[in-house]
This record gives C-alpha cells, structure tokens and sequence, in this order.
C-alpha cells in the first residue's frame, strides 16, 4: 500500500513539474478557421463541438447528408457545416470553393475522416481494400494537397492527420484498416 502512495505521488510530482517546464500554449481562436473531415460522429464530431466551443471558426465536413442538419443544431453561427465525401474530387473541389469564400487563411486541416472493414485478408474482396484506402490515405493526401494553399498563407498553420493505433500494432482481423 506504502508502495502504491509513493508511486501515485511520484506521478504527481512528475506531472506539475512537466505542467510547469511544458505550458500548454494559449491559442487565440479569434478569426481562426479549422477546417475538419469525418465530422459525422465520434472524434471529429466532438472536436467541431469543442473547438466550436472555444471560439474557433469551424468548417466541419459530414458524409451523411442526414447529419448536417444534426450537426449544425449543436453548434453556433460561427459554424459552417457541408457535406463532404473526401474520396471524391469535385467534392473537395467544392469544399475549397465553400471555405475560400469565407477565408483566404486556415489556422488548421484536420484529416479525421476514416473508415475500417474488418476481416482477414482471404475474407475481405480487393474492392473493400481499395475503399479503405481511398478513405483513410488518399482522401487525406487529396484534401492536404487541395488546402495547402490556404494552409501556406500563413505562418503557423498546421495539418492534423488522425490514424488509428491499428497501424502500429496491427491485428489479423484488420488487415485492410492497418494499412
């Protein structure tokens, strides 16, 4: 038990003193644009809620027409919710359009959008495989190349890809998603 406290303790320390040699900066969000793909549930969906929340302009990309509406009921006037299917050029095409009507810069690309079919690879067609990573690779690089322009523009603008830990520790059954 003795043991137990002093590590809990140890942790403690070990954390404030990280806190305070590592701030987490302060990011002003006023009139900064991020831009999000796979906003229609979970991470990217919470991440335009709360960077939303913070004052940040929000370009939140759905593939679910159905969820635009949802989406947007949850968010503020600073928002702008559109339908986005990154696998498809005039799609992206059409998002640049849409955010460079509103901004020539952006504070940020988050590539979340993704999807997984899951199986072992005798069991899994070629065409499932192609989809996966026409969704999780390519429709990043195809978004990252399209945005680029406005990402350049300014100084510290960042591009944020989410992956899955399946790509560092890869399991038989997902074969296709931890490419």
């Amino acid at each position: 038990m003795c043991l137990l406290i002093g590590f809990i303790v140890i942790l403690y320390i070990f954390y404030h003193l990280y806190q305070h040699f590592f701030p987490t900066p302060n990011i002003n969000s006023n009139g900064k644009y991020v831009l999000i793909s796979g906003c229609d549930t979970g991470f990217g969906h919470g991440l335009a809620i709360e960077l939303d929340k913070q004052g940040f302009n929000v370009l939140a990309g759905v593939f679910v027409p159905d969820n635009v509406t949802s989406l947007k009921e949850k968010l503020s006037s600073r928002a702008t919710v559109f339908r986005l299917d990154i696998t498809k050029q005039e799609d992206i095409d059409a998002a640049f359009k849409l955010v460079n009507e509103k901004t020539k810069v952006l504070h940020a690309l988050v590539n979340n959008a993704g999807i997984g079919v899951a199986g072992h690879i005798d069991w899994i067609s070629i065409e499932d495989m192609r989809k996966v990573m026409d969704v999780n690779y390519f429709g990043h690089v195809a978004m990252t190349k399209k945005f680029l322009p406005l990402l350049i523009a300014k100084r510290d603008s960042r591009v944020v890809n989410i992956c899955s830990v399946a790509g560092y520790l890869a399991l038989s059954s997902g074969s296709a998603y931890c490419a």
